[in-house]
């Protein structure tokens, strides 16, 4: 599992393909809640609308068996305020989720034909049925009549009370009147040996004669069902789709976009293989993050190249360096060891201090390109300057107080190499001037020689180079000391620059940041 979706492709296709499946099943959960409920709705408008106008029949005085309740072809239902069923569909053979699951309405009494049949008469019934004949009424009633209509009627009042929770509802009617309430509930019914699902409303009616009455109507479920089925369909079929879609584009795209970073990983490759570090990467025609990658990697490889260029020309150079006065030794002992009376001991002992400076030179530069820090010593460049002017002659000094922080030998390196140099080429005269400038310590140095061409101010910090080539070696050096005053300068967070003195030589400038 680790190798399949290890690669950055992989896992942005998965990621893209997971995320858009749970929005698409959280959005088609909502739809499909939003489409039941909506239709559930009509549904219910649709059965409030039966029972409403079977209620406006009952309300206008029709008799039950004048109620229009098979003209729609739905389960219609109504119930007294005792819970007895007194007109129900004609083709109704099941119901349930109406409170009563009659289906056939009780006979009519006698009475019922004559107009006389009332709440009152129900309730009369079951005081007889109680009495267990005409004598159980009159002593309820306090004779026959009474018993049947008064003792009736208590019992009537009694059974809406124990009835289905509207008895607030009803007992707010006046005759005539249909509830402005209705209840819902869901059920199913059989009519005409086809069993559904239905919605039914309950829509309360005050008759008079007849009392209160509850009428149930149901509104088939059977267009809700089918539309939440087929939308269900189409979403589990299209999901699968739409999800293979968006992981194919995903993939595509993402191998579109990587495209680069596999060109910049195979050119890196083939560098590190052929350890040619003039080839670079390709920088894709974008501007996006993968073109930056490009660009950086390119700049990595040519600050890479110049380094390694580098350090081979100062080994090279170095080599030629210390080949001079290895050689130039090694002659003068090998005289000296033939005819001892030939030995320059003088000449050895220069060749063998330039050796040793030179190495100690080379130590220093390693020690720099390696990235050493100079330490944070406070001191005055001002103190330090006049110390070195008193070590070589013909050096004024006119310095100023001016403290900075490093290190005290690297800095002493710098200038002693500044006024070695200027003393070199001078033709009398070396001038040595500390100041302050703003946040700056400013050490010059100027000489009254030849100076330097403006075109060769820059190069002169290079590392082995003598612009005079004709010149001999011991007195022109090895080309080290300006390169080592610019790097000190550098690593202490200053700048080293050359220009023209006032008397027309050459003039060194070392700012270094003083401290807060």
């Amino acid at each position: 599992m680790s190798r399949l979706f290890g690669s950055v492709r992989a896992r942005a296709t998965l990621a893209a393909t997971v995320v858009v499946a749970i929005a698409l099943v959280a959005a088609g959960t909502a739809v499909l809640l939003s489409l039941r409920s909506n239709l559930n709705d009509q549904a219910g408008t649709e059965a409030e609308r039966s029972a409403r106008e079977v209620a406006a029949d009952l309300s206008g005085g029709a008799s039950y068996d004048r109620l229009r309740l098979d003209d729609d072809q739905r389960p219609v239902q109504v119930v007294d305020a005792t819970g007895v069923l007194v007109a129900a569909s004609e083709d109704l053979r099941r119901i349930s989720g109406t409170g009563t699951d009659v289906v056939k309405p009780r006979p009519p009494r006698p009475t019922d034909a004559a107009g006389g049949a009332t709440a009152d008469d129900h309730g009369g019934d079951r005081g007889d049925d109680d009495g267990g004949d005409g004598h159980g009424g009159d002593d309820k009633g306090g004779d026959g009549k009474g018993g049947d209509g008064k003792g009736g009627d208590d019992r009537g009042k009694d059974g809406r009370g124990r009835g289905g929770g509207e008895d607030d509802d009803y007992t707010s009617l006046r005759p005539g009147q249909i509830g402005a309430e209705v209840s819902f509930a869901d059920g199913s019914a059989t009519l005409d040996g086809d069993t559904a699902d239905y919605r039914f409303a309950a829509v309360a009616v005050s008759v008079q004669s007849k009392g209160e009455l509850t009428v149930y109507a149901g509104a088939p479920l059977a267009a809700e069902q089918a539309a939440v089925r087929t939308a269900l369909t189409v979403m589990l079929t299209g999901l699968p789709l739409l999800l293979a879609v968006v992981a194919a584009v995903t993939w595509r795209v993402t191998r579109r976009a990587l495209r680069p970073v596999e060109g910049i990983r195979s050119e890196m490759a083939a560098i590190t293989a052929s350890e040619d570090l003039a080839r670079r990467v390709p920088v894709p025609d974008t501007q996006d993050e993968v073109a930056g990658l490009a660009r950086t990697t390119n700049e990595t490889l040519a600050a890479l190249e110049t380094s390694v260029e580098r350090q081979r020309r100062f080994v090279a150079d170095a080599s030629h360096e210390l080949r001079s006065p290895i050689a130039s030794l090694r002659t003068q002992l090998e005289v000296g060891a033939a005819h001892p009376e030939l030995l320059d001991v003088t000449g050895a002992v220069e060749d063998t201090v330039r050796l040793q400076r030179l190495a100690a030179d080379l130590l220093l530069l390693a020690r720099l390109d390696a990235g050493e820090r100079p330490s944070g010593t406070r001191f005055d460049l001002a103190a330090l300057a006049r110390e070195e002017a008193l070590r070589r002659p013909g050096v004024t000094a006119h310095c100023a107080s001016a403290e900075v922080v490093g290190s005290r030998g690297q800095l002493a390196r710098l200038l002693g190499n500044l006024l070695d140099n200027a003393r070199r080429h001078a033709r009398s005269r070396v001038a040595l001037t500390v100041r302050t400038d703003g946040a700056w310590a400013v050490l010059e140095v100027a000489d009254d020689g030849a100076g330097v061409p403006a075109a060769e101010r820059e190069r002169i910090f290079e590392r082995f180079v003598r612009l005079d080539e004709a010149r001999s070696r011991d007195d022109g050096g090895a080309g080290l000391g300006l390169a080592i005053a610019r790097d000190v300068a550098r690593r202490h967070g200053g700048t080293l620059t050359a220009g023209e003195a006032a008397e027309g030589g050459a003039l060194f400038t070392l700012r270094l940041p003083a401290p807060a």
